[in-house]
């Protein structure tokens, strides 16, 4: 009895040892003063220009400020399986705490073939966007690539997925990594199309078959590959986002995300670069039902430079963006592209492995029409105004743990 009493104990302890877990609380918490500067002019010079202004402490100046657990068990044979809950935070008024892990929640199972992953996570495209800006993506001086694209024809995937399915290669393929993935609609759909239920009409308050039933719209495609060894890092991404459907009139709009990104480090100096191409188009079963739109095209790049300067780096860099708006069907369209550009720079000083105080500083030219901002109040668009510049800055400090 003793020997067998033994036996199962020491059966107990290895399975305990095999199946060891660690969990860890983690977080960032970024604070910052920050001022803007909208303009908007008339062309035709009728109206005086209008400048809106705002001066606000605000918060993820330089890193998103977040709140996050995450665990890992090891299950033996090279198996593990893992846990990630991210929270977004508003430290600068504490109106937002856990209220949801919408920044990332995710479980996974990893090994030898790489990593299996569920839930709410970045999108392959959006890992460009951040990883070859050197302002990465925040404040005042975040790129125009990704202020441009989130706000584009409704496309919500474009930072985050919910409902995903993902996968990632493993480690050691010798430099290259990459990742695909896979978000569900989780819409009804009906067979044959005529049975989906009827729905209101908002405008007209009709009563219109098939209104309610938008089944594919909130799909998302995408994936990414990369290499990366010594100075050098390339990844290229590509996503299909549908952002809506008619299921019954036949008609789909859906955002094609095609980028490129690269950074080489020279010694200390580091230069940054991407370039991105969006297009919002709508496949027509019925094209008699689907309105006028064939495709618009949002094309943009940002190219940077960081240069460290004693426990400080200067950080540095240019984006433009293009609407091509030339081809919505009209022969001999003559309205000129949306475009904007943005220069930033800034100066990151580091107290510590941890805090770090920064200060950045955003200028954006708009023409033609764009109307993107560093930040702040909306653009005075009335009396024939029309977008023209807008300035911002951030003073704050980083604090991770």
């Amino acid at each position: 009895m003793n020997k067998s009493l033994i036996a199962l104990a020491t059966v107990s302890l290895a399975g305990v040892a095999s199946a060891q877990s660690s969990v860890t609380v983690f977080g960032v918490i970024d604070a910052m003063v920050s001022s803007y500067s909208n303009r908007s002019e008339d062309p035709r010079g009728l109206t005086p220009a209008v400048t809106v202004r705002r001066t606000a402490l605000g918060h993820s100046g330089y890193n998103t400020s977040r709140l996050g657990f995450r665990g890992t068990e090891d299950l033996g044979g090279g198996l593990a399986a893992s846990f990630w809950l991210e929270a977004p935070i508003t430290n600068d008024d504490g109106a937002m705490g856990i209220a949801n892990f919408s920044r990332r929640s995710t479980v996974s199972l990893s090994g030898g073939f790489g990593e299996i992953r569920l839930g709410r996570d970045f999108t392959p495209t959006f890992w460009n966007d951040t990883l070859f800006d050197p302002i990465n993506t925040n404040g005042a001086g975040g790129n125009l690539i990704l202020a441009a694209n989130t706000a584009f024809a409704g496309n919500a995937n474009y930072v985050r997925a919910s409902n995903s399915i993902g996968y990632f290669l493993p480690p050691n393929l010798g430099g290259f990594h990459g990742q695909l993935q896979y978000a569900l609609h989780e819409r009804d759909s009906y067979a044959p199309g005529t049975a989906t239920p009827p729905g209101v009409n908002p405008v007209t308050g009709a009563r219109n078959p098939g209104t309610v039933a938008p089944s594919r719209a909130g799909r998302y495609i995408g994936g990414r590959l990369g290499y990366g060894s010594g100075p050098l890092q390339l990844a290229v991404a590509y996503g299909d986002s549908t952002v809506a459907d008619n299921y019954y009139a036949g008609s789909t709009d859906s955002v094609k995300t095609m980028n490129l990104g690269a950074s080489y480090h020279f010694g200390s100096v580091k230069l940054f670069g991407e370039w991105s191409r969006s297009r919002h188009a709508r496949d027509l079963a019925q094209p008699a039902l689907g309105g006028g739109l064939r495709k618009v095209d949002l094309e943009g790049y940002v190219v940077g430079v960081t240069v460290p300067v004693g426990a400080g780096l200067i950080r540095a860099a240019y984006s433009h963006v293009t609407y091509d708006q030339d081809n919505t069907g009209a022969p001999f369209a003559v309205t000129k592209n949306p475009k904007a550009g943005k220069l930033a720079l800034g100066y990151l000083h580091n107290l510590s492995k941890r805090t770090a105080l920064y200060a950045t500083v955003g200028h954006v030219r708009n023409k033609n029409g764009a109307a993107l901002t560093t930040g702040g109040p909306a653009f005075v668009q009335s009396a024939g105004l029309t977008p023209k510049t807008s300035t911002g800055y951030d003073f704050g400090i980083r604090h991770a743990f």
